[in-house]
């Protein structure tokens, strides 16, 4: 992650550009990493399938919990706050987080 206002040149492939939608985030831990697999779960599909994972250090997972709360921020200062909806999905037992 870039610190300090660093510029970085990042390019982006297409395939990648076009993004994947997930509205559940499983995340676990190690003592060396930090995996959050993003789901897409559809009415009427049997079962949620995992469309990325994202695997990174202790450091670099504070760091974008950070970055997002602050993006987060900025969010609800333009756009209002962003409330919750009543959860519809629990994840399976064993499993340490997660968004609905």
């Amino acid at each position: 992650m870039a610190e300090n206002n660093q510029q970085i040149d990042i390019e982006i492939r297409p395939e990648v550009a076009k993004g994947n939608y997930s509205n559940l985030a499983v995340i676990t831990h190690s003592s060396s990493e930090f995996i959050v697999d993003f789901v897409q779960m559809m009415p009427g599909l049997p079962k949620p399938t995992v469309n990325s994972r994202v695997l990174m250090t202790p450091e670099n997972a504070k760091k974008f919990l950070k970055a997002l709360m602050e993006n987060v921020q900025k969010y609800e200062s333009q756009f209002g706050e962003i409330r919750f909806r009543e959860q519809t999905y629990v994840p399976p037992m064993g499993n340490t987080g997660g968004m609905a």
